[in-house]
């Protein structure tokens, strides 16, 4: 006795299989990030003196991650 899928069933199917690689990708992104959080700090800082903010790299040089989060923090934003 063969069983078969019906069309809803296999819809629901590839819905699950969408789903799962959406996640998967998600936590590899932010995998990624925390990896090179500070680097791509560095490069938007760059990105915004090079646009006109006079102070933006300043502000990142020398500040790892876990420093501007307890500043921002101890500022309550």
């Amino acid at each position: 006795m063969k069983m078969q899928m019906t069309r809803k069933g296999r819809k629901g199917q590839a819905i699950v299989e969408y789903i799962i690689i959406v996640v998967v990708v998600a936590i590899a992104a932010l995998a990624i990030i925390g990896i090179f959080s500070d680097r791509i700090r560095t490069l938007v800082a760059g990105a915004a003196s090079s646009l006109g903010s006079q102070n933006a790299a300043q502000e990142v040089q020398g500040n790892e991650s876990a420093e501007i989060l307890k500043n921002m923090d101890a500022d309550g934003i």
